[in-house]
């Protein structure tokens, strides 16, 4: 950026880099993202995943739609309900499901293999009975895969509705790279584009649910308080524009009403206008770091790569 455009600029964007920081502190998860030299990851600085990956906005609202999404399945619920803190400690809960996106898609190679290790172990030690008292295990494949698909899902919406358009031969590029890691961590059949996303959304509604515990779940969501200056409009802002992300089917699973989809599409217009402003707020990130782990400048990841 331009020297005076920077001066100029900043009485916006320093106000939105403390919210980002406050929010999502740096330098807690112990990853290491600058060495070794030369090292690309899992995924590196020609990939899609980089270039998705690396908008702020997009990852937040999409994120979001992720755990609403992730109510809706009774298995995947009674993981978290049984076994989470997210009562007490929501934003502790999102903080490491952060470190661990960004890890795996930013990170060193030996640091990937790390936290796949260690969630892979994790995972191991959840299992129990859901609801209706059919067993359930966070080793599931099948479950990692609904996880997985929901996540990318998410992510790859954040990314064409906030912050840039996605052809759909990118956004089919995308899904085939980032499977990687849920097949690592045990998902199995992973959909590899758009299409196989759909068709997969489309098996699981017979299974799908909104009962009491998806509820609770969404009721603690709403209710997160964020440790940041205007913390209750930062939530209504960020939860309305991950909700905006929801497919048709979703909106009218979680019954929402219709000042709460015209509230969503109020958020989704003011986070897609502040997406320049994020981008200015935050040039030394994860990805910017990675691409100097590579001796590129950030800026490669502007575009997206040739096919």
């Amino acid at each position: 950026m331009p020297p005076l455009l920077h001066r100029l600029s900043q009485p916006v964007t320093a106000p939105i880099r403390r919210w980002v920081l406050g929010a999502f502190p740096r330098g807690q998860s112990g990853i290491e993202y600058d060495h070794p030299q030369g090292d690309p990851g899992w995924f590196g600085p020609h990939s899609v995943t980089w270039r998705v990956h690396s908008e702020f906005p997009g990852m937040l609202a999409g994120g979001l739609c992720a755990l609403m999404l992730q109510t809706l399945h009774p298995l995947a619920l009674a993981g978290v309900y049984d076994h989470s803190n997210f009562r007490d400690d929501l934003v502790g809960r999102l903080r490491r499901t952060t470190a661990f996106v960004a890890g795996t898609t930013y990170a060193p190679s030996a640091e990937v293999d790390a936290l796949v290790a260690k969630v892979t172990r994790i995972h191991a030690q959840v299992r129990g009975h859901s609801a209706d008292g059919r067993a359930y295990s966070a080793d599931d494949p099948a479950l990692l895969t609904w996880v997985h698909v929901t996540e990318a899902y998410g992510f790859l919406q954040g990314c064409r509705r906030y912050c840039r358009e996605v052809p759909g031969a990118v956004a089919d590029q995308y899904y085939r790279e980032y499977k990687r890691v849920a097949e690592a961590l045990g998902a199995t059949q992973v959909p590899a584009s758009e299409a196989e996303v759909d068709a997969y959304f489309a098996r699981q509604l017979p299974q799908l649910r909104f009962d009491a515990r998806s509820r609770e779940v969404l009721g603690v969501l709403s209710g997160i308080r964020l440790p940041v200056p205007m913390a209750g409009l930062s939530r209504e802002l960020v939860l309305g524009a991950g909700a905006a992300l929801l497919p048709d089917w979703a909106e009218a699973m979680l019954e929402r009403t219709a000042m709460q989809r015209a509230q969503a599409r109020t958020s989704a217009r003011v986070l897609r206008a502040m997406t320049p402003l994020f981008r200015r707020a935050l040039q030394d990130g994860l990805a910017p770091r990675a691409c100097a782990r590579m001796g590129l400048p950030a800026s490669v990841l502007a575009e997206w790569p040739p096919p």
